[in-house]
C-alpha cells in the first residue's frame, strides 16, 4: 500500500475503534459512511480496515491485546453536508446491522444542528451532524 496509514488533520492523527467482529463492522461502516463520502480504503495487515476521503483517518480494528473492545462513553462524530446525508447515514447503518441510538432530526443543543446516532455491531456509538444555519 502506497498511502500513509494515517492522515492527520491538524488536531487528530486518526480515530480508531475496536471491532468485536471485523467483518460485521466493515459491512456496517461501508454502508453507513458512504452517504458521507467516506470510503473503505482497504486493509492494513490482517486486523485493520482504513477509511477516509482521500487518505486514511478512521480505522476499525481488532484490538491488539485480543480482548473485547470497550468504548463506553466515547462517540465518534462524522461531518455531513446536508440533513439528507444524515438521514442516509442512519438508514444505511440500520440496514447494515447497526442499532438506533437517536433518530435523525434537529438537535436543540446546537444552533442549526441536524444529527443521527447509531451503535455499530460492536456497540460503538457514532453520529453524523449537518448544520443548516
Amino acid at each position: 500500500m502506497d498511502m500513509a496509514v494515517i492522515s492527520g488533520d491538524g488536531v487528530f492523527s486518526h480515530t480508531m475503534l475496536g471491532a468485536k467482529d471485523l467483518d460485521a463492522s466493515v459491512k456496517f461502516y461501508d454502508a453507513a459512511l458512504a452517504p458521507l463520502g467516506v470510503t473503505n480504503l482497504g486493509p492494513f495487515g490482517d486486523n485493520w480496515m482504513l477509511y477516509g476521503k482521500d487518505k486514511p483517518a478512521f480505522l476499525v480494528v481488532r484490538p491488539g491485546n485480543g480482548e473485547a473492545p470497550s468504548s463506553n462513553g466515547v462517540t465518534i462524530g462524522f461531518a455531513a453536508v446536508t440533513p439528507a446525508d444524515v438521514d442516509a447515514f442512519h438508514a444505511a447503518g440500520l440496514a447494515a446491522g447497526g442499532t438506533d441510538e437517536g433518530a435523525p432530526g434537529p438537535r436543540s443543543h446546537l444552533p442549526g444542528a441536524y444529527a443521527a446516532y447509531l451503535r455499530d455491531p460492536g456497540g460503538n456509538k457514532i453520529c453524523a451532524y449537518a448544520f443548516t444555519e
